[in-house]
């Protein structure tokens, strides 16, 4: 990965959670974090990785709203950052976090005493 498309990832992960966060009114959206941007070299393709806040369904429904809000929130991000083409939008689940989650309470588990006294 270059500098320049890591710039541009950095860019795209502040004006999209600006986009999401203000612009989007469609309820189908819960409470989003976009937790990392990463623009392939050729400036091509932006993977946007987000956690939602919420069960399966909230996160699913989420998923379908953005999808459906791409061509606006392209173009959005097309007025905010200058480029020769604004890079195609992939919405992915950060799993890490719930990963971390899972490991932190396995480890809370594993320390916890017995209750067998």
């Amino acid at each position: 990965m270059s500098i320049r498309s890591t710039r541009v990832g950095e860019q795209m992960k502040k004006e999209l959670s600006e986009i999401i966060g203000r612009k989007i009114k469609d309820p189908r959206i819960g409470f989003v974090t976009v937790t990392d941007v990463r623009v392939s070299g050729d400036l091509q393709i932006a993977k946007v990785y987000i956690s939602v806040l919420g069960d399966e369904e909230q996160r699913e429904n989420t998923l379908k709203g953005l999808a459906k809000a791409k061509g606006f929130i392209r173009s959005e991000i097309g007025q905010r950052i200058r480029l020769r083409k604004t890079p195609e939008i992939q919405f992915e689940f950060d799993e890490s976090i719930d990963y971390g989650n899972r490991i932190e309470t396995i480890i809370h588990e594993i320390n916890a005493p017995d209750k067998k006294d």
